[in-house]
């Protein structure tokens, strides 16, 4: 089947997010134990990735969860959001651009309350694609199954004429399961390449001025899904 439509994840993809080491200062100024800060805030940041607290909400409850005031609160958000957009990936940004209009693009994320925002401020991601999926609006995350149906859905395709691009291998697990062609991020050159190895495979006539992969990405391309698909395959921050 043809592909129609390429979906990217956010974090880890087409944000590069390492740690920044703000969960440790945090709990060092707080005197904290190493993973208090988490285990104190979970239901916080379970309910606040689905959505089901506002972004106002999430810094009322970690302050009187933590006992901090309002601008320790601030500073704390601060340092999360700072980690959370990392920066952009210009290259494989631009190249999930230049996907459109021959093909339909969209960002499924899992994401946290005021991420929409924050994401828009900072990279404009709505104006990089067609559709925008956040699992804070929806109530639903990967690998829910549910939240790749949504996004077929609205794309108006098939998933089989989908291709997926994720950094969480559960995510990649699910999204093949419900048939999607799913590609594990690692590196940008080598997901890209394996990106256009799914469009030509499954339209000859595709082409994109997309360096060729050395023979070192050639050998770690043979293990993604797309290398071996047929016309009616399938596979997710």
């Amino acid at each position: 089947m043809t592909i129609r439509a390429a979906v990217f994840d956010i974090g880890g993809v087409l944000e590069v997010t390492p740690p920044t080491g703000w969960v440790e200062k945090w709990e060092a100024r707080l005197h904290l134990n190493p993973g208090e800060l988490d285990e104190r805030l979970m239901d916080v940041w379970r309910t606040g990735s689905l959505g089901t607290i506002s972004q106002e909400e999430v810094e009322k409850r970690i302050g009187k969860i933590m006992g901090m005031d309002q601008g320790q609160v601030a500073a704390l958000m601060a340092d999360l959001w700072e980690e959370y957009l990392g920066e952009l990936n210009v290259e494989l940004a631009a190249y999930f651009a230049s996907l459109r209009p021959r093909y339909q693009t969209a960002i499924l994320s899992n994401s946290f309350a005021g991420a929409r925002g924050k994401e828009q401020e900072r990279y404009h991601f709505a104006e990089l694609c067609d559709l925008l999926i956040y699992s804070h609006e929806e109530g639903i995350a990967k690998p829910e199954r549910r939240i790749f149906e949504l996004t077929c859905e609205r794309l108006g395709v098939q998933p089989a004429e989908v291709v997926f691009l994720d950094d969480v291998e559960a995510n990649i697990a699910a999204a093949r399961e419900f048939g999607m062609q799913a590609i594990l991020f690692r590196e940008t050159q080598e997901a890209i390449g394996a990106i256009q190895a799914c469009l030509q495979a499954s339209s000859p006539a595709v082409t994109y001025a997309v360096r060729s992969p050395s023979s070192g990405e050639e050998n770690a391309l043979e293990g993604e899904d797309c290398g071996s698909i047929d016309s009616s395959s399938r596979a997710g921050s």
